[in-house]
């Protein structure tokens, strides 16, 4: 784990990427914006996590960190002492975890409910939802207080790299931390996750539907080989992808609502 802080005195914010070894855009990000090293009105504590599976580009060396929270130090995993180890570095800190998905080219954002945090913050982010954990979130750093997850684009790629830096950047504003103004705020729509959608074995796996767009009542959504699956009900779907996870498409969820600005989190 790599730990850099900008700025003077005890850090109170945090900003943390490379959770999983296969996604660069945050510990991408996290370099462009220390290069940069632009000064912040708050200390910032900077952590790229997961080095080892970094380094040989796997999303895991043991076990998949972001289920292995609150993790233990004397634990048998490599992941399970670097959970401990995480938590311990940006305890009492307002943290911003950078991930990507294989599911959805644009950015957006998830808490494990609407706080105070995601209140005020996400309407100043480029991203196109929020979406509430709410109980799907054993054993994820997003399960702790005062943290603001965001996926920040396809898996891989430039575009998320560059969001990624982007929002590190309106993230910091938006906290007080950086000396520049956030942009706009906007209305942002906050979606739920409902249930999980089981994917069986087989060769071939096929999802026919966009994140975050209505399904209607038996519309077909997604196959494994010749297996369709339909719509018992409408739903929108959440990080839903024909490979992104091994045993789920992805989640059922719903609309709850819309996401205003309110006063900034300073």
């Amino acid at each position: 784990m790599r730990v850099e802080t900008l700025g003077e005195g005890e850090p109170e914010v945090a900003v943390v990427g490379g959770i999983h070894g296969d996604e660069p855009c945050g510990p991408r990000a996290i370099e462009a914006f220390l290069r940069d090293a632009p000064p912040v009105e708050r200390p910032v504590k900077f952590v790229v996590a997961n080095e080892e599976a970094l380094s040989r580009n796997l999303r895991y060396v043991e076990e998949d960190l972001n289920r292995a929270f609150p993790g233990d130090p004397d634990g048998e995993t490599h992941e399970s002492r670097l959970a401990h180890d995480l938590l311990a570095e940006i305890r009492g800190l307002t943290v911003f975890s950078i991930h990507s998905t294989q599911s959805y080219g644009k950015a957006f954002a998830l808490c494990e409910e609407l706080d105070t945090l995601a209140r005020s913050v996400v309407p100043q982010l480029s991203v196109e939802a929020l979406v509430e954990t709410a109980r799907f979130s054993d054993g994820r750093l997003i399960e702790y207080p005062d943290v603001l997850e965001v996926e920040a684009g396809l898996q891989g790629s430039e575009e998320a790299a560059e969001n990624a830096l982007i929002l590190i950047r309106e993230f910091l504003a938006a906290v007080g931390a950086l000396a520049e103004e956030p942009p706009s705020s906007r209305d942002v729509p906050v979606y739920r996750m409902a249930r999980i959608v089981p994917k069986d074995p087989a060769e071939r796996y096929e999802v026919y539907v966009d994140n975050f767009t209505r399904v209607d009542a038996g519309e077909p959504y997604a196959a494994a080989d010749d297996e369709v699956l339909y719509a018992e009900e409408p739903f929108y779907p959440i990080l839903m992808s024909p490979y992104g996870y091994e045993a789920v498409f992805g989640f059922i969820g719903e609309l709850v609502g819309k996401l205003d600005a309110e006063t900034p989190a300073r």
